[in-house]
């Protein structure tokens, strides 16, 4: 929308629409009616209420078709009640009742919401919400866990010249050091996947007062855990005040930063590789790189998800110091705060497709690869001093450092001299005569096929 305030909802609002069945208001409602009538339903269908009587076939039809055709137009319907009550849980509770008046489901109007806080709602619908958005967002981690690992196999034998500090160091390949990326993000992705969403329903400050004051017999931490465990699949936490404590949110948002964090590094590295001409891009018809350059193609797709991914982590840091702290048994700071775990989701989501977008273009140079590595023979100090120190030769590095450092240029024929002149093993001298720069990296191929084992 071109009026929008955020990007989220305006420039990138394509990128993003499938959040809107997560973390928009609309879903917020529908997952509170959603709530409030499986709470409903449980009641109903507990023996010790006898008031709350068992429900029929078609009044239990007729609840579940208020959920499931619950649609933004009937959101509004319930944002007009609460331009009245300014209580927006109180709305969704009169909005069922006005629902169900007229039918005989009517007699049971006042065990909607019964015994609950507000928060008792809120909550696992926040959870909900959560659960749709991990839904959404988790198979474009995937994705890029996936073109990583595609990336790694394919380029597993491609030798590359490393920088450490930015200077030449040990060869490796291309496909082995993206390989690291791909293993990393795999752990942290199971950490994330790993995080038990709970929720509560144990009333105002959490220890079922009103519940049992109507019914003390009732086995109430059951009922609601059929309903959080059984109905909407979260997990209880028996252990809270008037709010669940939103620990284990902190720890969904603190490793979704953690993921986004490491392909943070990824576009920073691979716009690097850009610069260094050891990727070139596609291009696209029609598209410009520069309004003065025409010759520009800029790695624009991991520099916007690299700056979308920042503000997605300064939210979910936010997020994740605030929400577990709350004054005593409860205040409201949680509440506004939680209406924005959308927009972290949005800028990752955002970033993850600009990444996916930025590796769809990359071409692979391998002649500039090649060429970096003939220009540092350098390299071979180390596997040199190496093999001297097994035969015992005095001061290898210390040679090999006079040889090698800081000088304008080291060629084979530099390299191949200086081992000829060495009392090596014969075998020893030969592999290090036929070794190259492009030959000298190690187990690389082999730790890119341990990928994922």
């Amino acid at each position: 929308m071109i009026t929008a305030i955020s990007p989220i909802d305006g420039r990138y609002a394509s990128k993003v629409s499938e959040l809107t069945e997560c973390f928009s208001e609309y879903a917020l409602v529908r997952n509170r009616v959603r709530v409030e009538v499986l709470w409903l339903m449980a009641l109903c269908a507990e023996a010790g209420i006898p008031e709350c009587r068992e429900l029929t076939t078609e009044e239990k039809t007729l609840l579940i078709g208020i959920v499931e055709d619950f649609t933004p137009q009937e959101a509004e319907a319930v944002k007009k009640i609460e331009r009245v009550t300014n209580h927006d849980v109180k709305a969704v509770e009169y909005y069922l009742k006005q629902k169900i008046e007229g039918t005989s489901l009517e007699e049971l109007s006042e065990f909607l919401h019964f015994a609950c806080t507000s928060e008792d709602i809120n909550n696992l619908s926040h959870a909900l919400m959560l659960k749709d958005g991990l839904a959404a967002l988790l198979p474009h981690q995937q994705e890029i866990i996936d073109q990583l690992k595609t990336f790694s196999n394919d380029w597993k034998n491609v030798s590359m010249l490393a920088r450490t500090h930015g200077q030449t160091a040990s060869p490796t390949t291309i496909g082995k050091e993206l390989a690291v990326f791909a293993d990393r993000l795999a752990f942290q992705k199971q950490k994330i996947e790993a995080v038990e969403i709970l929720g509560k329903l144990n009333g105002a400050v959490g220890n079922f007062n009103a519940h049992l004051s109507a019914y003390p017999d009732v086995d109430w931490p059951a009922l609601a855990k059929g309903v959080i465990e059984g109905d909407l699949g979260l997990k209880q936490n028996l252990f809270t005040t008037q709010i669940e404590p939103h620990d284990y949110m902190a720890e969904m948002f603190d490793a979704i930063s953690r993921f986004n964090t490491i392909v943070l590094d990824i576009d920073r590295d691979i716009w690097t590789y850009i610069s260094m001409a050891y990727f070139g891009q596609k291009t696209v018809k029609g598209e410009v790189g520069s309004s003065t350059m025409p010759h520009k193609v800029n790695p624009i797709d991991f520099e916007n998800s690299e700056g979308n991914l920042g503000l997605a982590n300064a939210i979910f840091g936010h997020l994740s110091s605030k929400l577990p702290i709350s004054r005593l048994q409860r205040d409201l700071t949680d509440s506004t705060v939680l209406r924005n775990m959308g927009v972290g989701f949005g800028y990752s989501m955002i970033a993850y497709l600009s990444t996916l977008k930025g590796f769809s273009k990359l071409k692979l140079r391998e002649e500039i690869l090649a060429s970096d590595l003939d220009n540092a023979w350098e390299v071979l100090a180390e596997p040199i001093q190496t093999v001297m120190r097994k035969a015992g030769i005095e001061k290898p590095y210390e040679k090999l450092k006079d040889l090698t450092r800081g000088q304008d240029k080291i060629t084979r024929e530099t390299i191949q001299e200086f081992v000829q002149t060495l009392e090596l093993d014969e075998a020893d001298k030969q592999r290090l005569l036929e070794m190259t720069p492009g030959s000298y990296v190690g187990m690389a191929e082999t730790i890119v096929d341990n990928l994922g084992k």
